[in-house]
Order: structure tokens, then C-alpha cells, then sequence
């Protein structure tokens, strides 16, 4: 497909189309994919996201990329950096991330695909630093942080989760620039 940024050895990474909107609030309507968030959004929360990442990418030339399997263009979600501004002692930052529909879990796609991404990221837009946040209890994502080169720097509790959410206590994970 020519639409792709770049791909990977099984990914294409593009930014995002209006027919992916039903697609990925189908992702984010499951609730084992949404397990470490503190909610399920809704129709127009995803739409806003997908514009956001729309922005994000016309503004940066990156963002939480749509993902297709390259063989069968099937979307499966998104992975890809975006610039993170909330209030936290580490703000501004870049932040790599990642949501993947659960067929295709445990097939090494979410480690492949950011590291894919970070080298998009340092080698394109000589990027010093990307940071990854997960909440605490959110083990899967840490695994993949590690996978990926990146090394545990501290935890935080989250602005935008309640204090007393269970989600609020995140770590933070960072990869520098080789």
C-alpha cells in the first residue's frame, strides 16, 4: 500500500483515515484492551482522538499511527509518539505508545512496531529522548517497554487519573538517542 510513513517487517504506519473511526471504537469498546484505562470511549471521544492524531501528524510528521498488517491490510490499531504536555516534573515530552486489537496479541506485533517507531522517531526527527508511561499495575506494557531498550526512570501519580483511581500510580520509561 502506498499510503504507509514506513513500515516494518509486518506493519504499515499511516496517519489516519475517516474509515478507521468505526474500527478503532471497536478496539476501544473492548474491555480487556481497555483494561489499564480508567474508561471506555465513546463514539465521539474516538473520533476527537483520531482528528487529534490527524493534527498531530500534519503539525510533527509522527503520532499514534494507524496500523495495518501489511499482507492482508487489515487495521489493527495504533502505535506511534506523540508530544505529551500535562502537567507532570517531565513535561513537555514524547511519549511512545500503542493499542492493538486482542486477535492479535502475543505475536511480538506491539514490540516490532514500536521499535519500528522509535527509530522512526530518533532517525527522522532527531528525537534525544522518548518516554513511555503505563500505570503501575499495567505489567504487559512494562514488558514491552523493556523489550524495546527502553530502562524504568520513576513512577508518578497521573494528572489526569483520579488520585485514588487504581490507575493513578504510572511508571515512566525512557529510551535516549544512540
Amino acid at each position: 500500500m502506498s499510503n504507509y510513513t514506513f513500515i516494518s517487517q509486518r506493519l504499515g504506519f499511516r496517519n489516519w483515515n475517516e474509515s478507521d473511526i468505526e474500527l478503532l471504537y471497536k478496539i476501544n469498546s473492548d474491555k480487556d484492551v481497555m483494561e489499564f484505562f480508567p474508561s471506555i470511549p465513546s463514539l465521539e471521544e474516538t473520533k476527537d482522538f483520531i482528528k487529534r492524531m490527524q493534527t498531530h501528524f500534519v503539525k510533527n510528521g509522527f503520532c499514534y499511527f494507524a496500523v495495518d498488517l501489511i499482507d492482508t491490510n487489515e487495521f489493527i490499531g495504533f502505535i506511534g509518539l506523540c508530544k505529551q504536555t500535562y502537567k507532570t516534573e517531565f513535561s513537555p515530552f514524547i511519549d511512545i505508545g500503542w493499542r492493538l486489537k486482542k486477535s492479535v496479541w502475543n505475536q511480538g506485533l506491539a514490540t516490532e512496531g514500536a521499535k519500528a517507531c522509535l527509530e522512526y522517531g530518533f532517525k527522522n526527527f532527531n528525537l534525544e529522548t522518548i518516554y513511555s508511561i503505563a500505570p503501575l499495575i499495567n505489567l504487559k506494557s512494562q514488558r514491552i517497554m523493556e523489550k524495546i531498550g527502553m530502562e524504568f526512570d520513576s513512577t508518578f501519580s497521573h494528572p489526569k487519573i483520579e488520585k485514588c483511581h487504581i490507575l493513578n500510580k504510572c511508571v515512566f520509561f525512557k529510551v535516549e538517542s544512540i
